[in-house]
């Protein structure tokens, strides 16, 4: 602590810093911005964009060369003294320490016992980018207080930001390259303006970024603050707001339950153990309820055993359609939208509740409709909708299994390569960690996908034979409501409707055996880009936000 600080400059091949015009430089800046503020592109032109703004955004990198600031030595040289740090300022980490988990990478073993911010609606709409350019602000300043947690980040993630062009190509065809297209678009118009904005405005001279932000800059604050950020309560307790909590988002991800409360009373985060640790053994957290789609695109890892993993499916009623009224309010009455994105599940049932009572209202006959619309009890079977044991109608079950065995058959024929391709290209070993990610995610995709279309044609067969067999329908009766409530896929309601926000509160929970608390500050984003707010809270997650809409 105290110690001046040993910060370098990258120095370009020619051993000196690269020199750019302000002018040139603010010319492709503009062109970068004009470029990510178009209108959305148009199916199936996101790659020819991509490869666009990639462009762009390498003649800036290229420009920019030996700009940006490197820390010295490796970041496992500056354990010890985030460790030292941490301790002198509260954090109990007796229990613990920073350890090499060699393909997980680093992560907590069990030992033994400013006015800107006023003046600008992005900066108070999107506190992630708050908190991305006040770690930006820290990490140029020599005397502050957190380098030593600074210091010990990554230099760089393992997010699609950071990605080779071969990389993110490994992605298309799948469901979740949109986001990474999308992610990538994001950042760059963020950058783009925020450049302008801090080369431009008044107040901005106070800022350390004036004369030093490069792409390379803002996408390791973004990174770091997409793949750690947590949500905590404000001093007074009348909203959340976003953090970052040294040493506790060192901790990995495992399969569990949430385990991570805040006490109002004591005002600190209570957090129980997923399990009795043992000495040298790692200590792990879990995330929350995430795709693996999720996990690479937030936190830069592929979890082979995600109980959660799911695809995304986009599915709607159109309004051209005659029956479209009557399907939409049957829907609204059951609380689902008449156009949603819903998903497919890696273990059974793989559609949820919802999915199926929207399937059923999909694939009403006119009759049918006018049966839960204004039929006898017409309410009452509303409830029945999401509840696999009370089909519509024979015919109903066979036409929605025949649209998911149809349309999970679709989706699988957008891929390029074949899940045996797949396989077989994994078993390369000179495969780099970004493309094996990416053939990773791709591969579980295609996987969830031909589960569905398997339990498609199964459940298709199943009651084409009932209803060859002239097969009684199940009959609906009040005293069945408490039913509805206890049901396999009813299991699914909170993890499909949810917000994505609401979906993965409480991410990173639990530490050490029992009830355990530590106290370390935490970097908050505040209104003083100026400086940040050092504020003593509970180092734990009270709700990791964990996917922002960068």
């Amino acid at each position: 602590m105290g110690k001046k600080s040993r910060v370098k400059t990258q120095k370009s091949g020619s051993g000196a810093m690269a020199v750019v015009s302000p002018k040139e430089m603010m010319n492709l800046i503009a062109e970068l911005l004009q470029k990510c503020s178009s209108a959305a592109a148009s199916a199936g032109k996101e790659w020819e964009e991509y490869i666009q703004i990639r462009g762009l955004v390498e003649r800036i990198r290229k420009k920019q060369k030996g700009m940006s600031i490197v820390f010295e030595g490796s970041r496992e040289d500056h354990f010890p003294e985030l460790m030292s740090w941490a301790k002198e300022n509260g954090a109990s980490c007796e229990c613990f320490t920073v350890a090499n988990f060699g393909k997980e990478g680093y992560g907590l073993r069990k030992i033994f016992s400013s006015p800107l911010y006023s003046q600008d609606r992005i900066l108070q709409a999107m506190g992630n980018v708050t908190l991305a350019l006040h770690l930006l602000c820290e990490r140029a300043n020599p005397a502050s207080f957190w380098l030593p947690y600074i210091r010990s980040l990554p230099q760089e993630y393992d997010i699609p930001l950071y990605y080779q062009q071969e990389d993110v190509q490994l992605l298309l065809g799948t469901q979740a390259v949109q986001d990474v297209l999308s992610q990538y678009k994001n950042t760059a118009r963020q950058y783009a303006y925020f450049y302008k904005l801090v080369q431009t405005h008044p107040t901005a001279s106070k800022l350390p970024l004036k004369d030093c932000f490069t792409f390379d800059d803002y996408r390791w604050a973004v990174s770091s603050v997409m793949t750690r950020q947590n949500q905590i309560p404000t001093e007074d307790g009348s909203r959340v707001t976003l953090a970052l909590i040294p040493l506790w988002d060192m901790c990995n991800h495992t399969n569990g339950l949430i385990t991570t409360g805040y006490n109002l009373e004591d005002d600190r985060c209570e957090c129980v153990a997923l399990q009795d640790y043992k000495e040298n053994e790692q200590i792990y957290i879990f995330y929350g309820t995430r795709s693996n789609a999720e996990f690479v695109i937030h936190n830069g890892f592929f979890f082979q055993d995600d109980a959660h993993d799911r695809v995304k499916i986009k599915l709607g009623v159109s309004k051209s359609e005659r029956l479209y009224a009557m399907k939409a309010e049957v829907l609204a009455r059951a609380g689902i939208p008449a156009s949603y994105v819903f998903a497919l599940h890696c273990n059974e049932p793989p559609i949820s509740a919802q999915l199926l009572a929207f399937l059923r209202v999909f694939c009403m006959t006119e009759d049918e409709l006018k049966y839960y619309l204004l039929g006898d009890r017409a309410i009452n079977k509303i409830f029945t909708l999401g509840n696999s044991e009370f089909p519509v109608s024979w015919e109903n079950e066979i036409k929605l299994w025949t649209f998911l065995e149809t349309r999970a058959a679709l989706l699988l024929k957008t891929y390029k390569t074949t899940s045996e391709e797949d396989r077989s290209m994994l078993e390369k070993p000179d495969l780099s960690l970004h493309s094996r990610m990416a053939i990773q995610l791709r591969l579980a995709e295609k996987q969830i996908l031909e589960k569905a279309l398997a339990c498609g044609r199964a459940k298709r067969l199943y009651f084409q034979k009932k209803l060859e067999e002239g097969a009684s329908l199940p009959c609906y009766e009040e005293s069945d409501i408490a039913l509805l409530e206890n049901t396999e896929a009813d299991a699914k309601l909170p993890v499909i409707l949810r917000k994505v926000e609401e979906e993965v509160s409480f991410s990173r929970s639990a530490l050490i055996e029992g009830v355990a608390s530590v106290t370390v500050s935490v970097l908050i984003a505040t209104e003083n880009l100026t400086g940040l707010q050092c504020n003593s809270l509970p180092a734990a997650d009270c709700g990791c936000q964990g996917l922002p809409h960068w």
